[in-house]
């Protein structure tokens, strides 16, 4: 008998409900220009609708933390022993190393230590993909869209235990290339004073 919704083609194996295909598996590229449309869209939708560019950001920014909390929960799934980061370091190389990649293709650029704040981290992307495509109008000057990233950022880690807030930085570059963004994550300080009991 043939439930309801689902076609019958006699090749049960090839043509899987979307419902029935395991989650470890899929496609895991996305069209660079699929996402460039989308996230214009959503720029635009969030323009519209705000007051200043601090609102904006803060918009992207949430959008970007429920992408971060789904993305270190089907991370986890796909890993065999299904275990979760507890210490500091392990988890940022976590975020720039595994998370970096299925989301972007690639490992971020750098992950360094403030040398004046103990709870504060930097990674650097040389060329975020929010920022790609991105040319921003005059009137939004200090518009920095990589604040949807920071939102991922800060998704992954608050959903992992490790309350902080991420931030976006455009820095220049010094030989005229084009400016590289800066995410400064500056973790709670329940999260250091866990640290510092764990070490």
């Amino acid at each position: 008998m043939m439930e309801s919704g689902r076609r019958s083609t006699g090749v049960a194996a090839t043509n899987l409900h979307v419902l029935d295909r395991p989650l470890s598996r899929g496609k895991s590229e996305v069209s660079l220009s699929a996402f460039s449309f989308l996230f214009s869209e959503m720029v635009q939708y969030f323009q519209g609708r705000v007051q200043n560019i601090s609102d904006l950001e803060n918009r992207l920014d949430g959008a970007g933390f429920g992408v971060g909390v789904r993305v270190v929960e089907l991370l986890c799934h796909r890993e065999k022993s299904g275990r979760r980061e507890t210490r500091l370091l392990n988890m940022l190389q976590f975020i720039v190393s595994t998370c970096w990649k299925a989301l972007f293709g690639k490992a971020a650029d750098a992950l360094e230590r403030s040398t004046e704040n103990e709870d504060e981290y930097m990674i650097h992307e040389l060329e975020p993909l929010t920022n790609k495509f991105v040319s921003v109008p005059p009137d939004l000057g200090q518009l920095d869209c990589a604040a949807y990233i920071a939102g991922i950022i800060r998704g992954i880690l608050c959903s992992s235990g490790f309350l902080a807030d991420v931030t976006a930085h455009t820095v220049e570059v010094p030989g005229g290339q084009r400016d590289k963004t800066v995410f400064l994550v500056k973790f709670d300080e329940s999260v250091i004073r866990r640290e510092r009991v764990l070490t």
